[in-house]
């Protein structure tokens, strides 16, 4: 399979451009700076994720999200998958799959997600959840591609690769204790295997530890 990785030297993005690889997939690395990629044996388009066009990225069978943004510039979540949909809407290739945050997963049965919560609201994070929810908002309402969009549990860090993690639709995966934590590591490994099995098109889904 052939992968597109926007943000590759990234902490998510990294750790997705070796799990794709040590699955033998062919690699593209969407950087800014080159100099930052550590693995010389990937190739590279250096680009903005704002110059990227529908051409840069056709011989994609999918092509991953994992821009990310300083908080002081968070808009920039949306107005990227804006991007995006503009340039891909029309197209059959490739997948879009979006490194989605947690903040518009659900916490209980009424529609309540952890961007409406008390604690989030005062959290220095807020405007990135806030942004990375209206990315998931204008897939569903503007987007005529295939795409998935990914959301991690509430702590989302380096970590191990435990080779297990467990799925959600759209509710924040929680352990027994109440904790919601995945490695970027096992993060990872879950947008792999929605890359290679396609299980949730033009959807979302949640992903966490149990």
């Amino acid at each position: 399979m052939k992968i597109g990785i926007i943000g590759a030297t990234g902490r998510t993005g990294s750790r997705v451009l070796t799990e794709a690889k040590n699955r033998g997939h062919e690699v593209t690395a969407i950087v800014r700076n080159p100099s930052r990629l550590t693995d010389t044996s990937v190739a590279i388009i250096e680009k903005d994720i704002f110059s990227v066009t529908k051409d840069d990225v056709a011989g994609f069978d999918v092509l991953v999200d994992a821009f990310s943004a300083p908080i002081e510039e968070s808009d920039n979540h949306w107005k990227s998958i804006d991007h995006l949909i503009t340039e891909l809407n029309g197209t059959s290739k490739p997948r879009l799959i979006v490194v989605g945050g947690a903040a518009s997963s659900l916490v209980d049965d009424k529609g309540t997600r952890v961007l409406d919560t008390p604690s989030f609201k005062e959290a220095p994070y807020y405007a990135t959840g806030a942004a990375q929810s209206i990315q998931l908002d204008h897939l569903k309402s503007d987007a005529t591609f295939d795409w998935t969009f990914i959301s991690p549990a509430g702590l989302f860090e380096p970590g191990e690769r435990t080779g297990t993690y467990t799925t959600g639709t759209d509710e924040l995966i929680v352990d027994a204790n109440g904790n919601s934590y995945i490695s970027m590591e096992d993060y990872a490994m879950a947008l792999l295997d929605e890359a290679e099995k396609g299980k949730h098109i033009r959807a979302r889904f949640t992903v966490g530890q149990r």
